[in-house]
């Protein structure tokens, strides 16, 4: 309801509504004074920023930025909300994940999240870090099974693990009918993980049970996060979990269950980055696709799509993991507003190891802050009819469908894992961003951006090892540089000190703090420590200032008219104390002396990389 003032006028009745052109013409205006020559529409194009899958987002949206009828949430197609309510009325499901292989220490670890506020567990079951079948029963001792749904990760066999919970549920009295959770059998994803073929039969077999006896429970996981933490763009996931929900359709319908009974026994696993729009879009998108295909397999009603979202492990990093808590804050938001019905925050140390009882507590407390302190669950669907998130949601459909095709006019998942297609569509896609990752395109708060030799070292109990499979990749977006910070730090610990480089700025810091600033966050970003000290140099104090340094290598950091005035004779008096590279931030132009320029846009990885090499750091 809008209330207008007194006298009936709204606050903006005096304001005429600007057009289109006229803030086109804005734009350029301000493009101007930053150099670019650009008009009509070229001004826009210059403030869009390119997506993966082709997408892009533009700098303004309007209501001519028109897109299909989302629906009403809890109707086909489901875009707004697989449910009416959404999760306004208890907020999404908290769901934490455990892979301990002490059933003792498990059982700690779950009792003490479950009285902290998780409303639900996801359990390793086997493997190298899951709690071994026969430690089950011990690990959940003390849990009510009927209140607390309870998620398996059994891995390539989860037989003996689902027999297993199945027989606790028995044995402590459960009705069949209160079982809550998952079973996670996933043949397709595990075979994508470790390369081997697929078998469906038991996949099958637990789905008739459930569907029989226990209507409380999921017997089928689509995961879709060994495509994503493989690379894969948000329409490859997106694809990939509908040709895999395809397969187990074919399959449950082909023993005997209708489309209805066999929908209702999958559950979609999506992963949830630091991106928080293109995560809405991703969960409004998948549940438009998952009922259009629920729509041509005659059951347009079953198309409720039931969604549990992680925190994203390709974008967590090593270095500075603390930053970790803004990423899965952002993606917990993402996941929550995207409407998933079960959110999972990875701790903030997940790629250092086993999580301690701190990283655990922030993990869960992370989506507790953000539905009891901002509310976030208290409306459903509240990214809905805004002009960006309905036209990326539509893209984003668009370019998932059509992958989904492709895959499917392969011969559907598992064949399009057989033949290596999907390997190599996700290679190709992880070596294009893998570029810009390199050049700073994509920047990594405290890895790539911003970096600290100093920061205090986290270290966690390791996770144990799991076998080398012939599946899939695990990629991170620290990768590159966390190769060089390696490097750099096992020269630390054979020599007492990192490689080093000089900035040689020349003029007041007034005119080159800008370019001393960038050269140094540059070099840290692969662990070389840059030396400023004096301030400013000139040809007559630079040699004295290098030896005193102990660098090897040298940047000249100032302005181009600078560069073009001193830099000759201060690039000389570095090579004659002994600079064995000379470094200039900034472009290639008049001035030719530098043995090499770094810049916005550069390869840092490249350059830093070939630099090691060159100063003999292994």
């Amino acid at each position: 309801m809008t209330v207008l003032p007194a006298d009936g006028l709204s606050p903006a009745a005096e304001f005429a509504d600007p057009s289109h052109d006229q803030w086109q013409s804005l734009v350029e205006g301000v493009l101007r004074k930053s150099g670019k020559e650009v008009t009509g529409a070229a001004a826009e194009e210059a403030l869009s920023t390119a997506l993966e899958d082709g997408l892009t987002v533009r700098p303004l949206y309007t209501s001519a930025d028109v897109s299909a009828d989302p629906g009403l949430p809890g109707f086909a197609p489901f875009t707004r909300g697989s449910r009416a309510t959404g999760n306004t009325t208890a907020g999404w499901d908290v769901r934490q994940r455990h892979a301990l292989a002490d059933p003792v220490r498990l059982n700690e670890a779950v009792l003490g999240d479950l009285e902290s506020g998780v409303t639900s567990l996801w359990l390793a079951v086997g493997g190298p870090g899951g709690v071994p079948v026969p430690g089950l029963a011990r690990a959940l001792e003390g849990v009510y099974l009927d209140l607390a749904p309870v998620v398996l990760d059994a891995g390539a066999d989860p037989g003996p693990a689902v027999r297993e919970l199945l027989g606790l549920y028995e044995a402590r009295g459960v009705a069949k009918e209160a079982a809550r959770g998952s079973l996670g059998v996933d043949p397709l994803g595990q075979a994508a993980r470790s390369g081997t073929e697929p078998g469906l039969g038991d996949a099958v077999h637990w789905a008739r049970l459930c569907s029989r006896e226990y209507p409380g429970l999921r017997s089928l996981a689509v995961d879709a996060l060994p495509y994503h933490e493989a690379g894969g763009s948000a329409a490859e996931e997106l694809g990939l979990s509908l040709a895999t929900g395809v397969a187990y359709l074919r399959a449950l319908t082909s023993s005997g269950l209708s489309v209805e009974e066999a929908c209702a026994q999958l559950e979609f696993r999506y992963a949830a980055t630091a991106d928080q729009f293109l995560t809405i879009a991703k969960l409004r998108a998948a549940r438009r696709l998952w009922a259009r295909v629920a729509e041509v397999c005659g059951a347009p009603g079953a198309g409720a799509q039931r969604q549990h979202a992680v925190t994203s492990s390709v974008m967590m990093t090593r270095r500075d993991p603390w930053v970790n808590m803004l990423r899965t804050t952002l993606a917990c938001l993402g996941a929550g507003v995207g409407g998933a019905e079960s959110v999972t925050v990875l701790p903030f140390d997940h790629t250092l190891g086993l999580p301690d009882a701190f990283a655990r507590r922030i993990a869960r407390n992370t989506s507790t802050i953000l539905m009891e302190e901002s509310h976030l669950a208290r409306v459903t669907d509240p990214a809905g009819g805004s002009w960006y998130v309905e036209r990326l949601t539509d893209e984003l459909a668009a370019a998932a469908w059509a992958f989904f095709q492709e895959v499917e006019r392969a011969g559907g998942q598992a064949a399009a894992l057989r033949s290596g297609m999907v390997q190599e569509r996700l290679a190709a896609t992880w070596a294009a961003r893998s570029r810009d990752l390199a050049r700073r395109k994509e920047p990594v708060t405290g890895v790539s951006e911003f970096p600290s030799l100093d920061e205090r070292v986290v270290e966690r109990e390791p996770v144990p090892a799991a076998p080398s499979a012939g599946g899939l990749p695990e990629v991170r977006r620290d990768e590159a540089f966390e190769t060089l910070r390696a490097r750099s730090d096992t020269h630390l610990a054979a020599t007492g000190s990192r490689p080093k480089v000089f900035l040689a700025a020349l003029g007041p810091a007034a005119v080159h703090t800008a370019r001393a600033s960038f050269a140094a966050n540059l070099f840290l970003s692969g662990g070389i420590e840059p030396v400023h000290v004096p301030v400013s140099v000139d040809a007559s104090t630079a040699a004295a200032a290098f030896t005193a340094s102990g660098a090897t290598i040298a940047c000249l950091c100032s302005t181009d008219t600078l560069y073009a005035e001193q830099g000759d004779a201060v690039a000389s008096a570095l090579r004659g104390a002994g600079a064995g590279q000379i470094f200039l931030a900034g472009r290639p132009g008049e001035f030719t002396g530098a043995d090499v320029h770094v810049f916005a846009g550069c390869d840092v990885v490249s350059v830093l990389s070939s630099e090691l090499d060159r100063m003999g750091v292994a």
